[in-house]
């Protein structure tokens, strides 16, 4: 069996933490440090974050971002998302597990490194009326749409596949994830989940979402992205089940709906579940990175309350 699952147990790895054998370094590195951290065990960001459904949450992620034709635009122009996909996304991966596991000191040196990898992602692009607009990475409207977009999408995949409760509610998730925008410069960050979905629904509000061949260029890409074989057969199953996840509203602007035949909407939970389910019994339960933590906070002397 063993043999059987190390194949699949490699190609995961190699899709999520970039390298196929062994623990990342930088995994590794979150049993250093002084202090417990900016989320603790029996958080709400803990909870949402150690659970599988994040890998359906990226895909819901990517899909939302790409509604806004600046963050597109950076990507786009600046990002090697085609040519290395699974490099940009171990890379988002090392952000968030650091920010939610490691020292305030490494999740702090963590943003400041992907900001200052912003300050070169600036250029203009067209909407749809062909007027041009700047556009900056680090630019606040920009930071505040993608930090809502992961938050939002993390949470609606915890809601569909997490198997339990947010501890404190879906409203602790958005006032302790908070902390992650703050340290990404996000001006004022949503609190609450109501606070959330307004600044979200905002955004179209004011007529800065839209749909471009851009967009459906990237959106194609995100339906059919170069995974390893052993991953494809999958993999479908957890983009309808993102799909299915979106607002009713951002289906329409992306022209995305989950698969139905005729009028009858075929199901997407129960599908999407299995795979995450397969990928849990494959990777185990909790992330590694889970356990690195937990390592330095014995070493701190850190206990529940």
């Amino acid at each position: 069996m063993t043999d059987l699952v190390s194949p699949l147990r490699a190609r995961l790895q190699q899709t999520f933490n970039g390298q196929a054998t062994g623990t990342p370094q930088w995994m590794i590195d979150l049993e250093k440090g002084d202090d417990e951290g900016f989320f603790e065990p029996g958080s709400a960001v803990w909870a949402v974050h150690g659970a599988k459904a994040t890998i359906a949450a990226g895909v819901r992620a990517l899909l939302v971002q790409a509604l806004h034709p600046g963050a597109l635009a950076g990507v786009h122009d600046h990002s090697r998302f085609k040519e290395d996909p699974l490099g940009r996304l171990a890379g988002t991966i090392r952000w968030i597990y650091t920010v939610t596991y490691g020292s305030r000191d490494a999740a702090t040196q963590a943003s400041n490194w992907v900001s200052r990898l912003h300050t070169k992602v600036v250029g203009q692009y067209d909407d749809r009326h062909g007027v041009s607009h700047g556009y900056a990475a680090n630019d606040p409207e920009l930071l505040s749409w993608v930090h809502m977009a992961f938050a939002d999408s993390f949470l609606a995949a915890f809601h569909r596949w997490g198997g339990r409760e947010v501890p404190g509610g879906p409203d602790a998730y958005v006032r302790e994830w908070a902390v992650a925008g703050e340290l990404m410069g996000v001006p004022n960050p949503p609190l609450t989940v109501a606070e959330m979905q307004h600044q979200l629904m905002d955004f179209d509000r004011r007529g800065v979402l839209e749909r471009t061949s851009r967009t459906d260029d990237v959106v194609r890409f995100i339906r059919r992205p170069p995974l390893f074989p052993v991953l494809r057969a999958g993999y479908p199953l957890l983009f309808n089940g993102a799909v299915a996840t979106l607002q009713p509203r951002f289906q329409e602007l992306l022209d995305l709906r989950p698969p139905h035949v005729g009028p009858v909407e075929l199901p997407t939970a129960g599908p999407a579940a299995a795979v995450l389910r397969g990928v849990g019994a494959v990777m185990g339960p909790r992330p590694p990175a889970e356990k690195h933590a937990l390592t330095r906070l014995e070493r701190l002397g850190w206990a529940s309350v």
